[in-house]
């Protein structure tokens, strides 16, 4: 016993030892001094200022906001603002693929700040593995700079890094925005890449962004610069060295890219959009509203932030007690037993509480549908709708999908609520417990009947033929109807499209201790 004892203390001492040792050879930079530094970008003498600013004029306080519930004209905006602004681009995500949209994206801010458009562009690490060469260079030119956020040291071999740095990276920044000479910004759910722009091509989540003119733009570059200047945002040059060459290698691929099959037909696709005509001639159909930003303090991402004020806190305190309908759209939703207990109460005080989320054969992250089913049948038994999506091909799921893979068609990624027909929240909050403990996250509270009323009536309208109803009977059986293309409703008895040795897998990873990191 005596040696058996011995030996774990060696393993554990040598196993010490090399985290130690890890550390120690490849260590974080030295952050940046902020003295000097551009401030949170002001509202510019623009062309987009000489015709928005007037219109914020005639609404004091209020904010003008626009759904952007199309992946196509969400990316059309993104585009049309880049080539619009002529003072500042600050943009912050937490995925940028290598890919058609982000190439392209990412050219365009390269061609602002050639055209002296002051960029600065703040990533999260975990979402940019492949252009570490790309985002140097934006970096190398004079008016762009690029930092990465929560970074790993180790760049060739990072999944490396989570063995001796894990708890440090495995709380990462899920913020997204886009704004634009402090004037109109873009917030929601929507990371860059072709899955999140209709594109065509493998997986397309379904997913919200809100525009937004006036006091909301001026509190998210408010809230990017105190990111920025945070203590986990580095300068890509203190990572990255720019390889010989690399100066060109974004034009050259984006080059290549526009001039595939794919990149002219998503172009011409982007040209026909009539947002894009919108913008051009600020003609948008904007509601002026109240508008209130919750976002995470950057230093949840260090452990340091203080755990009463995280932002779903506040954010389920402004919205209170519903009175009527609270709607939840989550592509991963893991309440808890403390949320579930407040939504039950809701349904008992005769609040209509309806969920719409990912289904199994429709999750791209398989563990996470585990984590949810837990959940499932309190929620159903609390008097709450659960509605899953369903995937478009109906393709049955093995127990090799287990990872995050292009599976179906078609995911659910929004993070949105509607409250009472009267409020709406847009942004990048999933409802599990990562978004709630580990990563940090941002969203507009929108003071909008008619925003709001849209959600709820989509939902209405949509989820019959989109959705299987999960439903459990006296004895607790659990059942997922559906209609089918003529409107026929049918039932299913097991998780749709799903194989035996999955759903025991599911099973099992509901056994393991492994919420918190979902």
């Amino acid at each position: 016993m005596l040696k058996a004892v011995r030996f774990f203390f060696i393993v554990a001492v040598c196993f010490a030892a090399i985290i130690i040792a890890l550390r120690v050879a490849f260590p974080l930079p030295a952050l940046v001094s902020e003295s000097g530094a551009r401030g949170p970008a002001e509202p510019a003498e623009t062309g987009l200022a000489e015709t928005l600013l007037p219109l914020g004029a005639e609404h004091p306080g209020k904010s003008g906001i626009m759904l952007l519930d199309s992946g196509v004209d969400a990316f059309a905006t993104r585009i049309v603002l880049a080539r619009s602004a002529a003072s500042s681009i600050d943009a912050q995500y937490y995925i940028w693929n290598d890919d058609l949209t982000g190439i392209r994206l990412l050219a365009e801010l390269q061609a602002a700040a050639r055209r002296g458009v002051q960029v600065r562009l703040l990533v999260d690490d975990n979402g940019t593995p492949a252009l570490d060469q790309e985002l140097a260079a934006l970096a190398a030119l004079p008016t762009a700079e690029v930092r990465i956020f929560n970074p790993f040291t180790l760049r060739d071999h990072r999944l490396l890094n989570y063995a001796f740095d894990f708890f440090r990276l495995n709380r990462r920044m899920h913020n997204k925005s886009f704004t634009v000479d402090g004037i109109v910004t873009v917030v929601g759910g929507r990371n860059i890449g072709d899955d999140y722009f209709e594109t065509g091509s493998g997986l397309s989540f379904l997913d919200l962004d809100v525009l937004a003119v006036g006091p909301a733009a001026r509190d998210v570059g408010a809230d990017f610069f105190r990111y920025w200047t945070s203590g986990s945002a580095y300068p890509v040059q203190s990572l990255i060295q720019l390889q010989p060459g690399a100066e060109t290698r974004l034009d050259d691929r984006d080059t290549a890219l526009r001039d595939t099959l794919q990149g002219r037909a998503y172009s011409e696709v982007v040209r026909a959009s009539s947002l894009v005509e919108r913008i051009q001639e600020v003609s948008l159909p904007l509601e002026w509203v109240s508008t209130i930003l919750f976002s995470d303090d950057p230093a949840k991402v260090l452990g340091l932030s203080d755990e009463t004020d995280v932002m779903f806190r506040r954010l389920m305190a402004e919205i209170g007690t519903p009175e009527s309908s609270f709607d939840i759209i989550s592509a991963y939703f893991i309440p808890g037993t403390s949320a579930v207990e407040k939504m039950v109460d809701f349904v008992e005080s005769g609040v209509r509480v309806r969920v719409f989320t990912n289904s199994l054969e429709a999750t791209d992250v398989v563990p996470v549908h585990a984590g949810y089913t837990e959940y499932r049948d309190a929620l159903i038994s609390g008097g709450m709708d659960v509605y899953e999506l369903r995937s478009e091909d109906g393709v049955r799921r093995t127990i090799s999908d287990l990872g995050v893979v292009e599976l179906s068609k078609a995911a659910l990624h929004a993070k949105s609520f509607a409250i009472d027909r009267r409020r709406a929240f847009i942004g990048s909050f999933n409802f599990d417990p990562r978004s709630k403990r580990l990563n940090t996250e941002m969203g507009l509270l929108i003071d909008s009947s008619s925003l709001a009323s849209s959600m709820s009536d989509w939902l209405d309208a949509n989820l019959a033929s989109i959705a299987y109803h999960v439903t459990k009977d006296s004895e607790g059986h659990m059942y997922w109807t559906t209609n089918d293309p003529e409107g026929n409703a049918f039932v299913l008895d097991t998780e749709p499209n799903s194989t035996l040795p999955l759903r025991l897998m599911l099973w099992l990873i509901r056994l393991l201790p492994v919420q918190w990191l979902l």
